[in-house]
């Protein structure tokens, strides 16, 4: 694997070996990326079930500002915490070895906010009602969420999400989703911002 483009484009990364993660190619991430280009520069990303890092890396070789990689996976941290450090990214990344749901209820004591979420969870878990839930009060107002599941199988999402792009490269699928309006709003007044 390799990144794509950005300040470390073509330089290689590793991916942990076995089966327990499943690298996203890098056609598909070229053509996300693509997608993406105008969303990434000075963001704050979120990668969970990270992997490799692959898709956080590659954001920040293109320029995201941060970005926090969350795996519960030994030798995908491993792999995370190496390709940082050969790219020289280390200080602008944090990454956590433990369960997304103990990832998510630190970074909401630490206040921290995301302006893009990558989600690239084993394929069998389609019901992301709770994870979806769990990440709402760290996206940013404008922020969404790049889920990459199944081609033809979107997950499964709370009704405060709304999809708004979808595509597929051969088995795999991506789906960007939302915060529905009505449920920014409420958050902002009772947060007492609105």
């Amino acid at each position: 694997m390799r990144i794509i483009a950005g300040t470390a484009r073509g330089r290689s990364i590793q991916a942990p070996a076995g089966r327990n993660t499943r690298p996203t190619l890098d056609r598909v991430r070229e053509n996300l990326f693509n997608m993406l280009q105008t969303q990434i520069y000075g963001a704050a990303v979120l990668d969970l079930f990270a992997g490799s890092g692959a898709l956080s890396l590659e954001a920040l070789s293109r320029g995201a500002d941060h970005a926090v990689l969350v795996d519960r996976d030994l030798k995908a941290h491993a792999c995370e915490v190496q390709n940082l450090k050969n790219l020289g990214f280390t200080a602008r990344a944090s990454v956590f070895l433990c369960e997304w749901e103990t990832a998510v209820r630190k970074l909401r004591e630490m206040n921290e906010k995301f302006d893009l979420v990558f989600l690239d969870p084993p394929y069998q878990m389609n019901d992301l009602s709770g994870v979806f839930n769990a990440l709402q009060p760290l996206i940013q107002e404008d922020g969404f969420i790049v889920c990459e599941h199944q081609a033809g199988h979107p997950p499964v999402v709370p009704s405060a999400f709304s999809s708004f792009r979808e595509r597929s490269w051969g088995y795999c699928g991506v789906t960007f989703y939302r915060q529905v309006k009505e449920v920014i709003d409420e958050q902002l007044c009772d947060s007492g911002i609105l």
